[in-house]
């Protein structure tokens, strides 16, 4: 079979596609500019040339698109979104409009020779198709699997941030693994936005699995051999924006917390990985620090220690001297790996067959 892994961040996209008859260190693996980096030039273009935005397509990742479109607003120009588009900046169009957004419906004509169409979305396959047919591979996947991060849709007046923890401690107080992060095309709950819209913009003949994007760089810590000879394992993802650890009996979930990585010394990371172990955490501090939170929901002994992740040098010098895991070989590509397992126990036609690659 062939699969394609999209573990979708804030600064890189990373992508394996894998035939299984192949070893997995042999797949076609790429690190590429975030979709929301890709938009936000395009964006920055836009501002330079003085002309007016239209934003179409659907919702994805806000960041640095967010931070481009403040700044072509500061500059005197027009932004007009249709609805799905603009809650890529805030599931609330009234905050949206608030900035000076006009907001039209999807689909709807607008704008006119002094503005330029951007298109908003996570995944574009038919790009990527297009890209790799120059070095003659025939992008056809059996399956696909995309990791991204979703804040959800939080009631009015409630955070983005503090809604993403609360909703999180729900699905794993129902199932208290990593396999509460991962669900099918038909299965994403109604408070993701950003999920569903990757769901709706999926037009391949092939199923659906998406997961969180730290919890999909766990599971794949998870696979790396030296990570694999422990069963309670602290995994740490220190990815570009957000730091998640996860302590962990096998993949059951003892506790866990996530953070912003810019917000996070070595010694407050130190801090809170030893109280996350310890049963001591206070996701109430987490909060109060600008982060999401943090849950116990038992001690967790003496774990293993490994971290991944673009910003795992943080942890470098630390004196908890934690082990720098790279499944395959490819630090980059970890949620990417992750993905694969989530896919072998979404899909059960393909279990087999992806389990045998990965065991190679």
């Amino acid at each position: 079979m062939q699969i394609i892994c999209l573990d979708i961040g804030s600064t890189t996209q990373d992508i394996l596609f894998l035939d299984t008859t192949q070893p997995v260190e042999n797949a076609v693996q790429l690190v590429l500019p975030s979709p929301t980096i890709l938009a936000a030039r395009k964006i920055e273009a836009a501002t330079r040339q003085g002309k007016n935005i239209v934003l179409a397509g659907d919702t994805m990742g806000g960041g640095a698109c967010t931070s481009a479109i403040k700044r072509h607003l500061e500059a005197g120009l027009k932004v007009l979104a249709g609805e799905n588009a603009a809650r890529t900046f805030d599931d609330d169009l009234d905050i949206v409009s608030s900035w000076g957004i006009k907001i039209i419906a999807d689909g709807e004509k607008a704008g006119g020779r002094d503005s330029t169409t951007i298109a908003m979305a996570d995944i574009d396959l038919a790009q990527l198709r297009q890209a790799l047919s120059n070095w003659n591979i025939d992008l056809h996947p059996d399956a696909v699997a995309v990791a991204v991060l979703d804040h959800g849709i939080a009631p009015k007046g409630e955070s983005d941030r503090l809604w993403r923890f609360r909703y999180l401690e729900q699905l794993l107080q129902a199932n208290l693994t990593l396999e509460a992060f991962m669900f099918s095309g038909t299965e994403i709950p109604s408070h993701f936005s950003r999920l569903l819209a990757v769901a709706r913009s999926f037009k391949e003949d092939a199923p659906l699995v998406l997961m969180d994007t730290g919890a999909a760089a766990v599971l794949g810590i998870c696979l790396d051999p030296m990570v694999a000879e422990h069963e309670n394992r602290l995994a740490i993802n220190m990815g570009n924006s957000h730091t998640l650890a996860f302590n962990l009996q096998g993949t059951k979930v003892q506790g866990f917390f996530e953070h912003h990585t810019s917000a996070l010394s070595e010694e407050r990371l130190e801090q809170l990985l030893a109280s996350t172990v310890a049963g001591t955490l206070k996701g109430h501090d987490i909060r109060e620090e600008g982060g999401h939170g943090g849950l116990i929901f038992e001690k967790g002994g003496n774990p293993f220690i490994a971290v991944t992740g673009p910003r795992r040098s943080r942890l470098a010098h630390s004196h908890l001297k934690p082990y720098f895991a790279a499944p395959f070989g490819s630090m980059m590509l970890t949620g990417c790996y992750g993905l694969l397992k989530a896919a072998a126990i979404k899909l059960p036609r393909w279990r087999n067959e992806i389990e045998k690659a990965l065991a190679r």
